[in-house]
């Protein structure tokens, strides 16, 4: 297999380049995960996808080829929320752990899941470890109080590959919003909040109509420092 056809399409520049249909974008990035496309074939796409701009119904494909290859867990007993953290904090405390901890202590089932981006910004996974709430191998059940703090790479390394290629290409790629988005119950159908966060003004209407495409129930806000909590401030 090859995503040469869908380069030709999503390469063509800003004002040549053509969106994929949702079904097309799964497909992709169904590849993309199952380490099926070469290192040059993956910075194409990065790149092609950086100049083009994500679509909401790429984005809901993309989210689709994920949620197929996530362990199908039995619908929990109540809603996880899910807080997903990857942005860290370079001048503010990092407060997504507290949010998940005080959540938690609610009596709610709680999954934040998360990986280092940029090495000068402290992480939620630091400070969870420092609390001693070392991450998960893998993703399981959450019981009601219950906190799970599950790195990218426990919920699939083809994911995570996808996150890494930042470092290389030095340009964000479709990975960086949809984890944001990612919500690793998808499979089970069953209502879980996402908390999700968006950095840039322009990404809340596009990040908002993904979520109404695969039927998400989520809270979206303008988040500290790309963390998804309020600026105390």
């Amino acid at each position: 297999m090859s995503i040469q056809h869908y380069l030709k399409e999503i390469g063509r520049g800003k004002d040549g380049a053509r969106a994929l249909r949702r079904d097309q974008a799964a497909d992709l990035m169904g590849q993309l995960l199952d380490g099926q496309v070469d290192d040059l074939a993956t910075g194409a796409f990065c790149v092609a996808m950086r100049i083009k701009g994500e679509t909401p119904e790429e984005m809901a494909g993309f989210l689709d080829a994920i949620h197929q290859r996530l362990p199908a867990l039995a619908a929990p007993q109540q809603p996880w929320i899910v807080l997903p953290s990857y942005n860290g904090a370079r001048k503010l405390p990092v407060l997504t752990p507290l949010l998940a901890l005080l959540l938690a202590r609610e009596g709610l089932p709680v999954l934040l899941h998360g990986s280092t981006t940029e090495s000068s910004r402290t992480t939620s996974a630091q400070v969870l470890l420092a609390l001693g709430h070392a991450p998960a191998t893998a993703l399981t059940d959450i019981a009601p109080g219950q906190l799970l703090h599950c790195a990218t790479g426990a919920l699939h390394t083809g994911l995570q590959r996808l996150l890494n290629a930042r470092a290389a290409i030095g340009l964000r790629n479709p990975s960086h919003s949809l984890v944001k988005l990612l919500n690793p119950l998808g499979r089970s159908g069953h209502d879980t909040l996402v908390v999700g966060s968006y950095t840039h003004p322009e990404y809340a209407t596009s990040m908002a109509a993904t979520q109404a495409l695969v039927g998400a129930t989520a809270l979206l806000l303008r988040g500290t420092e790309g963390e998804p909590v309020a600026d105390p401030r």
